[in-house]
């Protein structure tokens, strides 16, 4: 058995997906990569062919009709064989300390398999201005495995992004979830929904993911996400309605699940409202509704208690403000 699979989720890759597989074959015979070839026009198939027939013990190749990133990971977790399991997207890397973060992570399965790893990522903005590592140093022991009781507070701009998370195989496939299709930023019911059942974790100090921000036409490019205002809408609602969080006993782990859902509903907020028009916060009104009718009282509490009241005054005041947020926040975290 592998020690970890990589899914790479591609589509219209041609240009990038090399280096993306170049930064992952220093893992070796330890590692599976998967790569998912999303119904490209390209040359992306045919690239992704040539590296497996380079190196068949190592690089697999799926080839499926469009669906998705969020169908290029179910492949992923469907096919994987590796004990642990993560995705890079294809237009993304990995650092040079992979093959180091492979020995920690080999040498932390043989104490005891843990539920999620956790590792640093690395914004790395095309036009080299605002690069920056989202570091959770100050919110997870480091050296040894721990538990949510171990955990200390996250700044507002530290989320669990899949780029931080190495899942442990077994876990996905006993939480089943099935990434919706055809849906952009699903990625994020993927990470909030296996964080539930994690219990025993491992953070390693080292900026491994190189997330690249600033390709146009890119999902987190902001004309794309004004646009796909729906998508965000949906997987912020996906997460809300997945389980309630009183079901969550752990105190600690609730208040990070709590955390994630305040940044995932205000981000829904955020581009909803750039949009400026009454037919896209009505979008949001019908939002609320459905997570009151899930669960009133956590989403009366972040609909009235948190500062997510602030981003949902009414008209264009409202809109004024939520938008006035959004620059700032875009300014200090260049985000996308």
């Amino acid at each position: 058995m592998k020690l970890l699979t990589v899914v790479v989720p591609s589509y219209n890759a041609q240009d990038y997906l090399s280096n993306c597989i170049e930064s992952l074959l220093p893992g070796g015979e330890r590692v599976e990569i998967i790569i998912v070839n999303d119904g490209s026009k390209d040359r992306t198939g045919e690239i992704a062919d040539e590296y497996a027939a380079k190196y068949p013990s190592i690089v697999r190749v799926i080839h499926q009709e469009n669906g998705g990133h969020g169908a290029g990971i179910n492949q992923g977790v469907r096919h994987a064989t590796g004990r642990y399991f993560k995705n890079v997207d294809s237009d993304d890397a990995l650092s040079a300390d992979f093959p180091r973060f492979l020995d920690e992570l080999e040498r932390v399965d043989r104490e005891g398999p843990v539920d999620i790893f956790f590792t640093n990522y690395y914004y790395v903005h095309t036009d080299g201005v605002g690069d920056r590592s989202i570091n959770m140093s100050n919110a997870f022991p480091e050296g040894r495995t721990f538990t949510w009781a171990d955990t200390k507070g996250f700044r507002i701009d530290q989320v669990l992004m899949l780029h931080t998370c190495t899942f442990n195989t077994e876990m996905l496939r006993k939480t089943g979830i099935e990434l919706p299709l055809h849906t952009f930023y699903e990625d994020n019911y993927m990470v909030y929904g296996n964080l539930r059942n994690a219990e025993r974790l491992y953070y390693m100090n080292t900026d491994l993911y190189r997330y690249t921000i600033g390709r146009e036409g890119q999902s987190m490019a902001e004309e794309s996400m004004k646009k796909r205002y729906t998508h965000q809408i949906k997987a912020a609602e996906l997460c809300f309605t997945s389980f309630h969080l009183d079901e969550v006993a752990d105190r600690k782990k609730r208040k990070y699940l709590s955390h994630e859902l305040f940044i995932l509903l205000g981000g829904a907020i955020f581009f909803t409202r750039l949009n400026k028009t009454a037919a896209s916060d009505a979008d949001l009104d019908a939002m609320w509704d459905r997570c009151r009718a899930f669960d009133r009282k956590w989403a009366d509490h972040f609909r009235y208690r948190t500062a997510l009241l602030f981003l949902m005054l009414p008209g264009r005041f409202g809109q004024g403000v939520s938008n006035f947020f959004y620059k700032l926040s875009r300014k200090v975290v260049k985000f996308n």
